[in-house]
């Protein structure tokens, strides 16, 4: 199962659509995993019309339609790997200890807000990843998003895709 990992893509604040290869990743995806911080209705309108399936949460700044359309968490089990997906996780320092005990029994945690790119395991096991921002690089070298592969219940093929400025 192909997976594109995206979080605060703060559309139209921070950029006025997507870039052309995140759109590519999407259609090439079997499933779109987005950690929050949508800012419009209209992101989550376009992605889930272009995704073949959508696995979303609002983030700190979606307001209320977005919060009334999506979870603070969501779970799911994709090709056998136990999914979570939020949007912020606290500060770096203990992540993979607070969020293995937040999240007992999921194998990944997708989640976004920093903004920075983010991949670790945890005691235990629990997989976390941060994809970044495709409009929003902050103070990252790059605008970012992620793809893997999930399968027979492993996670496999994690790639950041940095963006050309």
């Amino acid at each position: 199962m192909r997976v594109a990992l995206l979080a605060d893509t703060h559309v139209p604040a921070r950029a006025r659509d997507l870039p052309a290869e995140v759109w590519a990743a999407v259609a090439a995806a079997d499933v779109v995993i987005h950690a929050g911080d949508w800012v419009s209705a209209a992101m989550l309108d376009e992605l889930e019309a272009r995704s073949a399936r959508l696995i979303g949460v609002f983030g700190n700044n979606d307001g209320p339609p977005l919060r009334a359309r999506l979870p603070e968490v969501a779970e799911a089990e994709l090709g056998g790997v136990r999914l979570a997906v939020v949007h912020e996780t606290g500060p770096a320092a203990g992540r993979e200890r607070r969020c293995a005990q937040r999240f007992p029994g999921v194998d990944l945690l997708v989640f976004g807000h920093s903004h920075i790119p983010w991949d670790s395991v945890a005691p235990g096991g629990l997989r976390l990843l941060n994809p970044g921002s495709p409009t929003d690089r902050r103070r990252q070298p790059h605008a970012t998003y992620m793809t893997a592969t999930l399968a027979g219940g492993a996670i496999n093929d994690v790639l950041l895709h940095p963006l050309p400025r």
